[in-house]
């Protein structure tokens, strides 16, 4: 089996991954950084992001787990005194797949013949860099709304505790192939009027949010991704074909994560 394994960088984290790199080459698995079949991560969630989004071309092929060198993550669920366990268990080659539903964005820009696509693990946003965002919000074709307010953001179940939660969204369950619209500081009155309700929406239902000018730039993020977009005519969200594919050693209770992360103060 090829692994490779990604550090957050400090002094810790890559401490930790110079020994995993060093264990699993003695038990004669093979290092590889360009077509690995497993990613490991040592540091937060965010370093989980970012190898996520280095090895998106690699799918159907690759694994992910992590080692978190900070505050407990919901991707990077091995402690640093687990090491040796957890290196005994991926020099057995063997272990379960559980696969998560990816959030796709299609953005529409005038002078492109083709969107630009893009994956996302967490959520993706979309804001204004100055004003208000006005959208309005077809979903599968059909108008829902105009929305007018600070922002919208798309999330995935796995990133439902993540900005969607500060938002006032709900908690879904990764397994559920879904994805979750959460407003950001909407505005009501005789003119624009929007849910105010987070929307969950299954994996066949395609969400579009059309600017009101066509010629409006907007900010966005993918993730840990931010970027600025102009000229957009619309936006498509829509749950990914694509599966993201976490390598399980144990189980890995997702309700047990939320209550040690948001309720438990013994973390």
């Amino acid at each position: 089996m090829k692994f490779v394994v990604t550090s957050k960088g400090d002094h810790k984290s890559d401490s930790i991954k110079s020994i995993i790199d060093q264990y699993l080459t003695d038990f004669d698995l093979e290092m590889d950084k360009e077509t690995p079949d497993l990613v490991i991560t040592v540091g937060g969630d965010g370093t989980f992001l970012h190898a996520v989004h280095k090895y998106f071309h690699r799918l159907e092929e690759t694994a992910f787990i992590g080692v978190h060198t900070g505050h407990l993550g919901f991707y990077a669920d091995w402690l640093p005194d687990e090491i040796e366990k957890l290196v005994i268990e991926i020099s057995k080659q063997s272990f379960d797949i559980a696969e998560y539903p990816l959030l796709e964005m299609k953005i529409h820009r005038q002078g492109l013949p083709e969107p630009e696509r893009y994956l996302a693990l967490n959520e993706t946003t979309i804001r204004k860099i100055e004003g208000s965002v006005v959208l309005d919000i077809d979903i599968n074709g059909e108008l829902f709304e105009r929305f007018r307010g600070d922002g919208l953001c798309v999330s995935t179940p796995s990133g439902s505790t993540a900005y969607n939660k500060a938002l006032g969204g709900a908690i879904v369950h990764p397994s559920l192939s879904t994805m979750q619209l959460t407003e950001m500081s909407s505005i009501n009155n005789r003119v624009y009027r929007t849910i105010g309700s987070p929307l969950i929406f299954p994996s066949h239902h395609m969400v579009q949010f059309k600017p009101m000018n066509k010629g409006q730039s907007f900010l966005m993020t993918i993730d840990h991704i931010t970027k600025s977009v102009d000229h957009v005519t619309l936006f498509e969200c829509a749950v990914a074909k694509e599966k993201i594919r976490f390598a399980r050693f144990r189980p890995f209770p997702f309700w047990k994560r939320v209550h040690d992360s948001f309720i438990s103060d013994d973390r």
